[in-house]
């Protein structure tokens, strides 16, 4: 298979087993490109790029834009704070604004879920999500799904524990979808109050109590509490959440074995991993930040190779 099922990349339920895995070795291609010490390919010369920003990003954007200039595309770069949407214009009306300067693509990381799935039907241009409200952020589960798949080997029968708040997280879903696409046991960890109610009819396994977690997987994904979603208080204190759900070295070394310590950014280090956890040779963090790279580059390529068969 040569080419994505999809036009647009809205979340990864949208994708078969075979679009993660051409995902993936496309991105083997462009890590190596990565590593040389030219790191340009002219792959995406004559395509524009636009990354649309309604709520704050380090990683993901910064991400974004070294792989779209990585690919010679041009990229403009749109943050909603200083955006006519804080003068009250739309979404659509922005978009559109926006594609009358011919964009081809619209990367767009957006507060409310299903805000790119709402676009795709409103505007003449590709869509790729960087993460809508707490629904999906497709490419994280990529880059997390292909950073196992580099370290293990394989994802097939292995165990993955995503450790953490749950139910704000939109890394978490993508996670689920992809890594039972791709073969993996899947359970969710932490306390009661931060896991949905009804996902275990995702096919996911549910742990309350961290130890055993651990000691049933392969791979922790530590996901930090996302403080700025909360509304009410989920649990009594920071100091009683670390006790209960923080991994350090002591716990990870009275293990029967050794797993993968995987988080998606930003650490509250000392909250949901101390600093030796997060510094160790068990932990694959930066890896995955290197790795996000070359499967976002992977993702633009292939969308715009579908714009180019289409015209």
């Amino acid at each position: 298979m040569s080419e994505l099922s999809v036009d647009h990349l809205l979340g990864i339920k949208d994708l078969t087993k075979e679009d993660i895995q051409l995902i993936h070795t496309t991105a083997d291609q462009f890590k190596e490109v990565i590593n040389r010490p030219i790191k340009k390919v002219p792959s995406l010369r004559d395509i524009t790029i636009a990354n649309l920003f309604f709520e704050n990003s380090t990683r993901t954007k910064l991400s974004f834009e070294l792989a779209e200039k990585r690919l010679s595309a041009d990229v403009i770069n749109f943050s909603a704070a200083q955006s006519s949407v804080k003068k009250g214009e739309t979404l659509v009306d922005t978009v559109n604004n926006i594609l009358a300067m011919k964009v081809d693509i619209v990367v767009m990381r957006h507060p409310n879920p299903g805000a790119g799935v709402f676009l795709s039907k409103h505007v003449d241009a590709r869509i790729v999500n960087a993460g809508d409200g707490a629904h999906e952020h497709p490419t994280q589960a990529l880059l997390d799904s292909y950073s196992i798949r580099e370290k293990l080997g394989t994802l097939e029968g292995k165990k993955i524990v995503i450790v953490g708040d749950i139910l704000h997280s939109r890394v978490a879903l993508s996670n689920i979808y992809c890594l039972q696409k791709l073969g993996a046991e899947v359970m969710v960890c932490g306390p009661a109050t931060l896991i949905p109610t009804h996902i275990a009819s995702l096919g996911v396994k549910v742990e309350y109590n961290l130890r055993k977690a651990l000691e049933w997987c392969d791979v922790a994904n530590m996901l930090r509490v996302q403080n700025e979603r909360m509304d009410i208080s989920y649990f009594p204190s920071v100091r009683e959440y670390v006790q209960q759900y923080g991994v350090n070295m002591e716990l990870l070394d009275s293990l029967k074995k050794k797993i993968v310590i995987m988080h998606p950014g930003p650490i509250n280090r000392g909250v949901e991993i101390t600093s030796d956890v997060a510094d160790s040779d068990q932990a694959i963090i930066l890896n995955q930040v290197e790795n996000g790279v070359a499967v976002r580059m992977a993702v633009l390529y292939l969308i715009a190779s579908k714009i180019q068969r289409n015209d």
